[in-house]
C-alpha cells in the first residue's frame, strides 16, 4: 500500500531532491483523478532546518512521530551527508518502518543515512556516481551498484543523483498504483515516466593515467589512434617489451587489460562525437575503431546501457538538430 508518505529531513538539505519528493507524492492531482497522498516533512533536527547554498529555512510542525504511520519514508539528499553523524533517534525510527513492513526510500546522498541505520547490508544499492566508492567504503556490506538510476530491494529504494530521485519515485508510484498513474504524474511534472540506460552515461570519464612511465607513451600513441586495429603484439612491440611483459605491465599501471582500455577509450570518443558533431554512426563507428555502426551500438550499449541515438537525443536535444526549425 502506498498512502501515506513523510520525508524526515535532516539539516543542510539540498532543496530539488526534497522538492522532488513534494512534487510527486505532495501534490494534489485529484482534478486529474489520481491518489492524493497522506503527505507530511517531519525533521529530525528541530522545527526550522537551513537548505542548502540557497539562503533559506525549511520549517515544519512534524517531527520525528510523524514517521511512525508513514508507508514511505523518503531521505533526500544534503550536504555533508556523506560523512557526518545522523541522530541515532532517526536510524531507529527508519528500522522499525523497515521491520513493521514499510518501505524507506533515498535520494542521491540520502542513502548514506540508510547505511547508517544498517538498512543497506546485503542489499544493492544506488548513489551519485562520484560517491560510489565511498559508499562502498563506508559500508562494506553492502553491494554498490554505480551504473543504474535506481534500485528497488523492497523495502529499501535507492536512487542515484538529483534527478534520479524522480525515476525512483514514479517507479514505485508505477510498481503499487500502476503505469496509469505514474505516467498521468510524470506527464503533469513534464518528465519522461522512464528513461533509457542508467547514470554510466553521465559519469565522466578522464583519460586514465599511468602510475609510472613504462606504458605511458603507448598510452598516448593508442589515444591518438583508436581507428586503428590494435594488437597486443603491436603494443609490445612500441613499447620494445615482449607481449607477455606488456600484458602485465599494462595492467599493473593501469588497472585493466589493453583490450579493456582501448574499448572504453573508442566508447568515450563516441560519447564526444555524439555530443559535438552531426556524423552518422557509420562515421562515428568508422573514427572510433568499431567499424560498424551495429558493432558501435553493441558495445555502446553495453558500456553504458543505452543506445548511440538515445544518447545524442539526451546530450544534444532537438534544438542541436538542423531539421527542428
Amino acid at each position: 500500500m502506498l498512502q501515506n508518505v513523510a520525508v524526515a529531513l535532516l539539516d543542510g538539505v539540498n532543496p530539488f531532491e526534497l522538492g522532488v519528493v513534494c512534487e510527486v507524492f505532495g501534490i494534489d492531482r485529484s482534478d486529474d483523478g489520481l491518489p492524493v497522498y497522506d503527505f507530511a516533512v517531519a525533521s529530525a533536527e528541530g522545527p526550522t532546518l537551513n537548505a542548502h547554498g540557497v539562503g533559506f529555512t525549511v520549517s515544519t510542525p512534524y517531527g520525528l512521530e510523524r514517521l511512525e504511520e508513514a508507508d514511505l519514508i523518503a531521505v533526500p539528499a544534503g550536504q555533508g551527508f556523506v560523512e557526518r553523524d545522523y541522530p541515532a533517534e532517526l536510524l531507529d525510527a527508519l528500522r522499525r518502518a523497515v521491520d513493521r513492513g514499510a518501505r524507506v526510500l533515498s535520494v542521491c546522498s540520502g542513502v548514506f543515512v540508510l547505511g547508517a541505520a544498517g538498512l543497506l547490508d546485503g542489499r544493492r544499492c544506488a548513489v551519485h556516481w562520484r560517491h560510489a566508492e565511498e559508499l562502498a567504503r563506508q559500508y562494506p556490506r553492502a553491494i554498490v551498484e554505480p551504473d543504474v538510476l535506481y534500485v528497488d530491494e523492497d523495502p529499501v529504494i535507492t536512487s542515484a543523483g538529483t534527478a534520479a530521485g524522480i525515476d525512483a519515485c514514479l517507479h514505485l508510484v508505477r510498481k503499487e498504483q500502476g503505469p496509469a498513474v505514474a505516467n498521468a504524474i510524470a506527464r503533469r511534472m513534464v518528465v519522461p515516466p522512464h528513461r533509457d540506460g542508467g547514470q554510466a552515461q553521465y559519469v565522466q570519464r578522464p583519460l586514465p593515467r599511468s602510475r609510472c612511465d613504462t606504458v605511458g607513451e603507448v598510452l598516448v600513441w593508442m589515444d591518438e589512434h583508436l581507428d586503428e586495429e590494435m594488437t597486443v603484439d603491436r603494443l609490445a612491440a612500441r613499447a620494445h617489451m615482449s607481449p607477455r611483459t606488456f600484458a602485465r605491465r599494462f595492467q599493473q599501471e593501469t588497472g585493466t587489460t589493453p583490450y579493456r582500455w582501448i574499448l572504453g577509450q573508442r566508447v568515450l570518443l563516441a560519447q564526444r562525437l555524439l555530443e559535438a558533431t552531426d556524423e552518422t554512426m557509420d562515421a562515428i563507428a568508422s573514427r572510433t575503431g568499431f567499424g560498424a555502426a551495429a558493432a558501435l551500438r553493441h558495445q555502446f550499449v553495453r558500456s553504458l546501457g543505452t543506445t548511440p541515438q538515445a544518447y545524442r537525443r539526451t546530450f544534444r536535444g532537438p534544438q542541436d538538430d538542423p531539421r527542428a526549425a
